[in-house]
Parts: structure tokens; C-alpha cells; sequence
């Protein structure tokens, strides 16, 4: 397999709107990388410039996701499909984060999309991580008999405090495509009065080579910091509209969610 198997850039925006009790609508833009699990642990695979568990202008560390304490990723999302029913027998996992950029990065969503060894995607999970720390994960299984290329619709109840403006008595819902030339992401969320929160992250593919980390580099020199700085100040602009606060609530004990059935 080639570098060029071995993930994209993808160059685009993330669009947050609040529904209720007032409006409320941001967009920023940023570029996120697809990198296929395998890939990344070889450097003939991988870009110079992406480092692997260090330091580097741009680094992916296993820290950051699944377990978060420095053991592989791939292990941790198979052992999710395994509590579902799932085996994608050794096939490619690809996962959607920012990177760190000179050692920094928050993540408030990485995805992974998990194919069995014919190219099937047979789930999606969802790692979700809040500005306190806490990490959660929702692993949905797919429609097996969703057309080739049709959108991708799954829902989840929430169950992981994330925004201190939106109770926990909510459901996802997702529909997103399997990234190609475009990257296109949106999740409604909804609440007892209906819903409440519209979110969206779209791109562009671009190769992943050093040429093209630098172009994002120059392009958004502080991404990562611009990403934690920008949640709170929605937040405080949330506040300042008079946004109701929920209490922080505990993780669930179990570090993912299976979600039984893939109707959306």
C-alpha cells in the first residue's frame, strides 16, 4: 500500500448553530487529517512531518484517543466492535482527528469509520471529548443493506456530559458520507422540546504529504489552540444570552456505548 493509501488532509469548516431558547451561530475554519490505523505506525507510509507518539510540527499520539494512556488504537475500537457483535476480521479503521500541532491539540469529536476485509463499513464510532477532560465513545453499527455511497444515518442517546448549555435527556442524530473528495459531517441534536443544536464539518481532500501539512501549517498556524479558545468563547457568549448551566455529570463507567440496531 502507498503513502497515498495512507490518508488524507481535508481542508474545510466546522458550523455550530443553536436552535432554542434564542439563536446562536459560529463557523471557524480548520482542516482535519483521515489516517488510516495501520498506516500510521509506518514511517515508509507516513509523512515526515507527521510524528508518531512525539513531539513534532505536527504529531499523532495514542494519548490523545481510545484508552488514552498510550496503548494502541487499533485493539481499543476492535474490542468496542467485539462487545457489539462486530468483526471486521483485520480490515482497515480509519479515524478522523486533528492532529497536535507543536504538542497541543483538542479533539472534541473523532470518528472512526471501521470496514471489514471487502471494504464494508460495517460501523461508525463516535469519541467525544468535553473541555473538563472527560472522554466517551458511541460505537453505532451500519444499515448492511445501505445502497454503495449513500449517506450514513445513525442516532445515539446521549449519555456523556459535554456542553454545560444542554441537558443530558438528548439524542444524536448523524448523517455523514465515507470521506472521499468531500468530507461532509452533520449532527442534529435534539432534546424533549425538540431540536436544539446543528453541527457540521465539511472539507475538501487534499493529498497528506509534507507539502500539503505545510500549506495547512501556514494556513492555520494555531489551529489547535484556536479550536479549545473558540468553545469557550461561544461559551461565554452562550452565557451572556442567558443559556441555562447543567451540573457537570460523571462519565458512564464504560469508556464506549454500543447502541443496539442501526435505524436512525
Amino acid at each position: 500500500m502507498s503513502r497515498e493509501d495512507a490518508g488524507s488532509i481535508y481542508d474545510g469548516s466546522v458550523m455550530h448553530a443553536r436552535l432554542r431558547p434564542f439563536r446562536h451561530r459560529f463557523v471557524y475554519r480548520v482542516f482535519t487529517l483521515l489516517l488510516d490505523l495501520d498506516a500510521l505506525d509506518d514511517p515508509a507510509r507516513r509523512p515526515r512531518l507527521l510524528a508518531r507518539n512525539r513531539f513534532g510540527l505536527f504529531s499523532i499520539d495514542d494519548r490523545d484517543h481510545g484508552r488514552r494512556d498510550g496503548s494502541p488504537l487499533r485493539p481499543w475500537v476492535e474490542g468496542a466492535l467485539a462487545r457489539a457483535g462486530i468483526d471486521i476480521g483485520g480490515g482497515p479503521i480509519r479515524m478522523l482527528c486533528f492532529p497536535r500541532i507543536l504538542g497541543y491539540v483538542f479533539n472534541p469529536l473523532t470518528i472512526y469509520w471501521c470496514h471489514d476485509r471487502d471494504g464494508r463499513l460495517r460501523a461508525v464510532l463516535y469519541e467525544v471529548k468535553n473541555t473538563f477532560g472527560d472522554q466517551h465513545g458511541y460505537l453505532v453499527p451500519v444499515d448492511p443493506d445501505r445502497a454503495p455511497g449513500a449517506p450514513i444515518e445513525q442516532r445515539a442517546d446521549k449519555g456523556f456530559y459535554v456542553s454545560p448549555f444542554i441537558g443530558m435527556a438528548s439524542t444524536y442524530r448523524f448523517r455523514l458520507n465515507e470521506p472521499g473528495e468531500a468530507l461532509s459531517v452533520l449532527i442534529r441534536q435534539s432534546v424533549p422540546e425538540g431540536p436544539i443544536l446543528v453541527a457540521t464539518l465539511d472539507g475538501r481532500r487534499r493529498p497528506l504529504s509534507d507539502a500539503g501539512l505545510l500549506r495547512m501549517f501556514v494556513a492555520h498556524p494555531l489551529m489547535t489552540v484556536k479550536v479549545f479558545g473558540a468553545i469557550h468563547w461561544e461559551a461565554a457568549r452562550l452565557w451572556l444570552k442567558g443559556a441555562r448551566f447543567h451540573r457537570w455529570r460523571a462519565p458512564p463507567e464504560t469508556d464506549v456505548t454500543i447502541r443496539a440496531g442501526f435505524s436512525p
